[in-house]
């Protein structure tokens, strides 16, 4: 299925990176084939947990030829912007170049659901929009109202960005009361595609992925993919 990444009338305002319609348009075309070749929405670098800095990041991805990403650093999205500066280097000096992969913005926030801590990530938002700057200092968010997964979620929704939730079977309860009460809060999206297992080379976790799968498509959610890197390499999680 061809995509379409041209920004359409009503986000042309906006920069590349906050194209919400194309990203979802890319998220509905995510199948298990996708990650790590093509498309990789979970990545972290030396802004929070992760060991790459985000130019050598941006140079696996374009070595990769990967057609888009975001950097979901913890907290944090000063590995996006500096990410963001390199790319847009890279791309005037190589203007005759059409693998240039489209970047995202991205985040990955801690939150409370059903009495576990769970993390959600958000996409295609407004980095400096008011109401995500709590979730944006680098550490876990305070209070129960704030940390509640219905205010992240409202949050990233309010700084016009989509917001997923992350490796869902990694958390005590299980995927199946998770993500139900995750899409009643207006979630978008759910991490379908995750290798809990971190093999190498990587590769979605069969059952894992076959029962959310079931999940996101009987909650018309979108599903996406990460290699959740936090290591040297993008391919693989450490």
């Amino acid at each position: 299925m061809n995509v379409n990444l041209a920004p359409s009338p009503t986000s042309s305002l906006k920069p590349a990176a906050q194209n919400v319609s194309a990203l979802k348009q890319v998220f509905q075309t995510i199948d298990a084939d996708s990650c790590p070749n093509s498309y990789n929405f979970h990545m972290h670098t030396v802004y929070s947990d992760g060991r790459l800095q985000p130019e050598e990041l941006l140079s696996q991805a374009i070595a990769i030829g990967l057609k888009g990403l975001a950097i979901t650093d913890h907290h944090s999205t000063n590995g996006y912007a500096q990410a963001q500066i390199w790319l847009d280097n890279w791309k005037f000096n190589h203007p005759d170049n059409s693998a240039t992969p489209s970047l995202w913005t991205g985040v990955e926030i801690n939150a409370e659901l059903l009495n576990n801590e769970v993390h959600i990530l958000g996409y295609g938002f407004e980095p400096q929009h008011p109401s995500l700057q709590p979730y944006l200092r680098g550490k876990s968010t305070e209070g129960t109202y704030g940390y509640s997964a219905s205010r992240v979620i409202e949050a990233i929704h309010e700084a016009g960005g989509l917001a997923v939730l992350a490796h869902p079977c990694r958390y005590r309860s299980t995927a199946d009361k998770l993500i139900p009460e995750a899409a009643h809060f207006g979630i978008d999206g759910v991490e379908t595609y995750y290798a809990y297992t971190n093999p190498n080379p990587w590769k979605p976790s069969p059952k894992q992925t076959d029962l959310v799968k079931e999940l996101v498509e009987n909650y018309g959610l979108l599903g996406t993919c990460g290699t959740d890197s936090h290591g040297l390499s993008i391919l693989v999680r450490v």
